[in-house]
């Protein structure tokens, strides 16, 4: 009887052993940790382990924040066709889910934003106190982006609603400033060089004066160098232990927004959401549309030379021109040239801006990782604000 006793106390231990033993499962792995240097996380989430990741997840996203931290600007781009929100890191797309805007009776407002506010729990001032979990709010009049209900169409007052470990993920990436666009449908944005973009060769002292008007043509520009951060929100930007280097300098910097409206023509600076200066420009051509155009540094590409992308906003929704039109019987429609890319419509605009010389220099020596600039045929929305960047509304 002892024996047997013994035999069976063996066998029940080499099975446990084994249990404990045998390899996670692969999905469950890939959760924990997120790969680099590629799209590393998305809509899909295990549903057999759906529980268990949503209790965990704020967890794993503080975990992971010093990992995960983001490699040069953030941007952050949503389709309200494609009910789509897609996140870029220095220019590279690393992160990509659906999401639920305004109903045509309260709409998402389209334009160019920039993250303003961040709590972790939130519940809304408008609507019934409705909670709004990891809220990022881009504008005070109350649209935010925020973990919630998607029911796979519109469905919110104007919010932008994202699925829970997606907001969450988000939430611990972004900080104050982060650029958000909303645009009717996918845009992305694409590299560009231009002359009439800042470089970082000075410009000699014997260049001629008529070639200084163009804006920010050969531009003398300071090495970007590193400033503080001034957070209001010590909860919100707080950073995770450990994280150092490169993602350390980008989360740190101040970059400044400069602006430049057709409408007003006039070119504004701001820094850290606060106004620097204004000064008058001239467009060639002032009565022909510039365009909604976003331009940002990059980074250094090599020593002396700053990496742009720009993002155009589409001025009619490319699934317009896609739309069956009635037309007269035998009459054939007229054949639609396509658009001009993103970079070439941006250079176009470019090229028709003078600012004076001094501002131009003035700015180069202001600019670092994380600036932009707009360009646009509107003025900065009633939104823009003491406490915002510039807030830019194209509907």
């Amino acid at each position: 009887m002892f024996a047997a006793n013994v035999g069976l106390i063996r066998m029940t231990a080499l099975a446990l052993l084994t249990v404990c033993i045998v390899p996670a499962d692969t999905t469950q792995a890939q959760f924990l940790f997120w790969p680099q240097h590629r799209l590393w996380w998305s809509d899909h989430t295990p549903r057999p382990h759906e529980h268990r990741q949503r209790r965990t997840q704020p967890e794993l996203a503080e975990r992971s924040q010093a990992e995960n931290a983001p490699h040069g600007p953030l941007q952050i781009i949503i389709s309200i066709a494609d009910q789509r929100i897609s996140v870029y890191d220095n220019g590279a797309l690393i992160a990509r889910s659906s999401v639920s805007t305004g109903i045509p009776r309260h709409p998402t407002p389209l334009g160019i934003f920039s993250v303003i506010s961040k709590q972790r729990w939130h519940r809304s001032n408008l609507y019934s106190a409705a909670p709004m979990p990891y809220m990022q709010r881009i504008t005070w009049s109350g649209i935010a982006l925020h973990a919630g209900i998607l029911p796979g169409h519109p469905a919110s007052h104007g919010c932008i609603r994202l699925k829970y470990d997606f907001a969450t993920r988000l939430w611990h990436l972004t900080k104050r400033g982060t650029r958000v666009i909303i645009a009717a449908d996918d845009i992305r944005p694409v590299e560009i060089a231009s002359p009439h973009l800042f470089e970082s060769k000075p410009q000699a002292a014997s260049d001629p004066p008529a070639s200084r008007d163009v804006i920010m043509d050969r531009a003398a520009i300071a090495t970007p160098a590193v400033r503080p951060s001034i957070a209001p929100n010590a909860d919100a930007d707080r950073q995770a232990p450990g994280s150092t280097g490169v993602a350390d300098s980008f989360r740190n910097v101040v970059p400044i927004s400069v602006i430049v409206s057709r409408k007003l023509n006039k070119l504004f600076v701001r820094r850290d959401f606060t106004q620097l200066f204004d000064i008058p420009i001239r467009i060639q051509d002032p009565e022909q549309p510039l365009g909604t155009h976003v331009f940002t540094v990059m980074g250094p590409e090599n020593e002396g030379t700053l990496r742009w992308t720009v993002v155009s906003m589409p001025e009619r929704s490319p699934r317009a021109l896609l739309t069956p039109q009635w037309h007269t019987p035998g009459k054939h429609m007229a054949e639609i040239t396509p658009p001009l890319s993103s970079s070439d419509k941006a250079n176009a605009a470019l090229e028709r801006i003078q600012i004076p010389y001094d501002a131009g220099q003035r700015i180069s020596q202001l600019l670092t990782p994380g600036s932009s600039i707009i360009i646009s045929d509107y003025g900065f929305s009633r939104e823009t604000g003491s406490d915002t960047d510039f807030i830019v509304e194209t509907h």
